[in-house]
């Protein structure tokens, strides 16, 4: 058989990883005399790293990121409020493992959402399907899923994702039924998944932005009971960059 015919019979078999390094392996096994079973293990090891990197990108796009942060573009000395390891700690995905809950507050544009968002990614690339939405648009999909008699079927989705990421609790006034729902989803997720919330209100502001103290109470205790409390203090890195872009754009027009 030559290599074309080969190429072709592993494409119709669905090995596209081996198919597209045939060719290389086959000239390398050449000049190193690979034995057969050598060979062989460098053409599984190219099908499993096409899998593995197929299944990553397909993850990533099931998780809805609003962006693709990783804590390698995470800017740590504009922000050295946050526990860089405790951070990095959380990226091992342990927490995951062991069903723990993330709670991240700090002022706006202090690097919430880029450390939730990488923390997701981290899970991705650590084996976990992972579910991100801002606050807003998921409280707006749980109001849809009423009027459309499909709440059972949302909360059950959100219910069993591995690693679920709210972002941005409090940016937008909430609707009548959020601590209700919130606190629904907390609850069927507790002990059972990983849950991350990121919000720029302190803890004291939580029961009148619900308007529900004992909901409030209730989600908080289940939240924190296994998890893990990072706070963003500091000044907004966006608005610290748009003040780096102005002064520059004047000095360019100065000059």
């Amino acid at each position: 058989m030559t290599e074309n015919e080969l190429d072709r019979v592993l494409r119709q078999l669905r090995l596209g990883g081996m198919a597209d390094t045939l060719i290389a392996r086959a000239q390398q096994a050449r000049a190193e005399q690979l034995g057969p079973i050598d060979f062989l293990n460098l053409l599984v090891h190219d099908e499993l790293e096409r899998r593995r990197d197929r299944l990553v990108e397909r993850r990533i796009k099931a998780a809805q990121f609003r962006d693709r942060k990783t804590l390698d573009t995470f800017n740590w000395n504009f922000n050295s409020s946050i526990d860089r390891a405790h951070v990095f700690e959380l990226a091992t995905c342990r927490f995951i493992e062991r069903r723990e809950d993330i709670l991240i507050l700090g002022n706006a544009g202090t690097g919430k959402s880029h450390i939730s968002q990488a923390l997701g990614m981290a899970a991705i690339h650590g084996g976990f399907r992972v579910l991100y939405r801002e606050a807003h648009q998921l409280f707006e999909e749980l109001v849809f899923a009423n009027a459309t008699d499909e709440r059972s079927d949302l909360v059950a989705t959100l219910a069993e994702i591995p690693f679920l990421i709210i972002d941005d609790l409090g940016m937008r006034k909430l609707p009548a039924s959020a601590a209700e729902d919130l606190l629904e989803i907390i609850m069927r997720r507790y002990e059972r998944a990983s849950t991350l919330i990121t919000s720029n209100r302190p803890l004291e502001d939580w029961p009148k932005m619900f308007s529900d103290t004992p909901a409030v109470t209730a989600l908080l205790d289940r939240l924190m009971h296994h998890g893990h409390f990072l706070q963003s203090r500091g000044k907004s890195y966006r608005l610290h960059e748009s003040s780096l872009a102005s002064r520059a754009g004047k000095a360019k027009s100065a000059s």
